[in-house]
């Protein structure tokens, strides 16, 4: 399988090369509807080029602002995440204060969603709960501070919706954390992650959960006042709860 895959890259690697050619003599405008060109038919690595080519020729031209833009998205659709990310942060440093910032903040955590992706875990089925959850905290972030400072961008609506999906990754991963805790008898540990995830990621569907482990390690340290206060909130929001009954 391995095999056949690295020949496929070899392959797909073979072609782009025949394809990229050099970016011919042009003025800035018409390399940049090349580059348009090249993005709407798919050819990313070719618009990559042509445009990075704008962006070094031409670096304080009319036109380098939306050069960069355009950049940034072909580097996302062609899944380089590590210059996208570059790139944005470059941005965002040099211009501030420019129109399309709220632009900028929603592509850099689409980019950050994106390498939470793994093929073979989601082939195989494998729930990774545990794994690291920096880029999805990033890409949190970057949401907030894209609805926060930019109620009205057009990009505020879709950064809600994934702001609530990220929500619920961060929360199975304290969840994780809550329970590693628990099994290995840290019991503060398991409540305090618990805490965390009824204070900071409430509403998701974790938080029923996370109530469950706080009261369990309340009763496992004793702490009659703390566990009772956990299971009227427990009550409260959910009344079916096993522990409930």
């Amino acid at each position: 399988m391995f095999l056949v895959l690295t020949f496929g890259l070899a392959s797909c690697s073979s072609s782009e090369d025949v394809e990229l050619e050099k970016v011919p003599d042009k003025s800035a405008q018409s390399l940049l509807v090349d580059a348009r060109k090249a993005l709407d038919t798919g050819l990313y690595q070719k618009a990559i080029q042509i445009l990075s080519a704008i962006d070094s020729r031409f670096p304080f031209g009319p036109i380098s602002h939306q050069v960069q833009l355009d950049l940034i998205y072909a580097y996302y659709k062609s899944g380089d995440a590590a210059q996208g990310i570059a790139l944005t942060d470059r941005f965002l440093k040099l211009n501030p204060t420019h129109m399309n910032v709220d632009y900028v903040y929603y592509m850099r955590a689409l980019i950050n969603i994106e390498t939470e992706v793994n093929l073979f875990q989601n082939l195989a089925g494998i729930d990774r709960s545990d794994r690291d959850p920096t880029a999805s905290k990033e890409a949190f972030n970057d949401l907030k501070t894209l609805i926060t400072k930019y109620p009205q961008s057009k990009y505020a609506a879709d950064a809600r919706k994934r702001m609530n999906s990220i929500k619920s990754r961060l929360a199975k991963y304290e969840l994780a954390v809550a329970e590693f805790y628990f099994k290995r008898e840290a019991y503060i540990s398991a409540a305090n992650r618990g805490r965390y995830i009824v204070e900071y990621y409430s509403p998701s569907n974790e938080v029923e959960q996370a109530l469950e482990v706080m009261i369990r390690s309340y009763d496992k340290l004793g702490l009659e006042d703390l566990k009772a206060n956990a299971k009227q909130v427990l009550v409260v929001n959910y009344p079916n709860n096993k522990l409930v009954r």
